[in-house]
């Protein structure tokens, strides 16, 4: 990123995780203002750590780190928000890894729960690809809705990325296949295969990827080079649920978190983090675009918080 760009991200994230900082920082100002840092204030910060879906673990450690450095002292609003960010940083900072292209075609399977923003993603992954002067085929294989083949499709003529879609209620392992050899034919550089995102039936779920990803190898062995799973943080505890899921049903190899400007819970990724370890590729702060970008931890962190960048 170039200064003017890091600059524009750093206003979106920084507003985009307002709700979670303003709901922390408020906490945190009216906990240690009031009085010292005793142990009952900081077992009342571990509690507002909890509620923000940071997860027990991390605001345990977060209390002891508290205890042992600076106990029963007068301490300022901001020099908690700093150890805070200090800390959420340590665990951040091993997932936030970028998407490394390991192919041509590159083929990454696009997993997630309906309602998470998965179809959309896709069609920003595009737009980032496409504008990085890759060539993009996007494969409508959530078959299902009739409305994500559409989006797609809308996708498709916005990027110039070329589209493979059947009629809603095809096999989408038959896409897949199709849609792999036809990307080799051409020379594709990038292929987005869209999945079916319910997860009232898991077993049906899982057969199903199963056999999209079986197919595929039999155009491309190494296929899929990348499973991306979107997570919805409003959904908050939920998202530890979904990860675990998709985890054994997709073989997910990283993470994109969308929609942290419509929640106060956007800790949920800390908690992901620390107890997953998986990569975190992109994070989403808004509707447009440019409001999708790489995950770096130092930025997540002190926004969290509501600290300067």
């Amino acid at each position: 990123m170039n200064d003017s760009t890091r600059t524009n991200w750093w206003t979106r994230l920084s507003s985009g995780l307002k709700r979670t900082s303003s709901s922390l920082g408020g906490a945190i100002a009216g906990l240690v203002t009031k009085r010292k840092l005793d142990a009952e204030t900081i077992e009342e910060l571990e509690h507002e750590l909890i509620r923000a879906d940071l997860g027990p673990e991390f605001a345990g450690r977060i209390a002891s780190a508290f205890a042992e450095g600076r106990f029963d002292k007068a301490i300022a609003p901001d020099d908690v928000k700093a150890l805070l960010a200090g800390e959420i940083e340590k665990v951040l900072a091993p997932v936030a890894k970028p998407l490394e292209f390991t192919g041509k075609p590159f083929i990454v399977l696009v997993a997630g729960v309906n309602g998470s923003g998965k179809t959309t993603t896709i069609g920003k992954l595009a737009a980032k690809f496409r504008a990085e002067r890759k060539s993009v085929m996007l494969v409508a294989g959530d078959t299902f809705r009739a409305a994500a083949i559409d989006q797609l499709k809308i996708w498709g003529e916005r990027t110039g990325a070329s589209v493979m879609a059947r009629e809603p209620g095809a096999d989408a392992a038959g896409l897949a296949f199709d849609a792999l050899g036809a990307a080799k034919a051409q020379g594709v550089d990038v292929v987005l295969v869209d999945t079916a995102g319910r997860l009232q039936n898991r077993a049906e779920l899982m057969s199903e990827l199963e056999k999209m990803v079986r197919v595929m190898r039999k155009v491309e062995p190494s296929a899929p080079h990348a499973v991306l799973l979107v997570l919805d943080a409003t959904v908050g505890q939920n998202a530890l649920s979904q990860v675990d899921i998709f985890g054994k049903t997709a073989g997910v190899t990283g993470l994109v978190m969308t929609k942290l400007d419509g929640t106060a819970r956007g800790g949920i990724l800390v908690a992901i983090a620390a107890r997953f370890g998986l990569p975190v590729h992109f994070i989403g702060v808004g509707e447009g675009v440019e409001d999708l970008q790489p995950f770096t931890a130092r930025d997540f962190a002190r926004a969290i918080v509501g600290l300067d960048s």
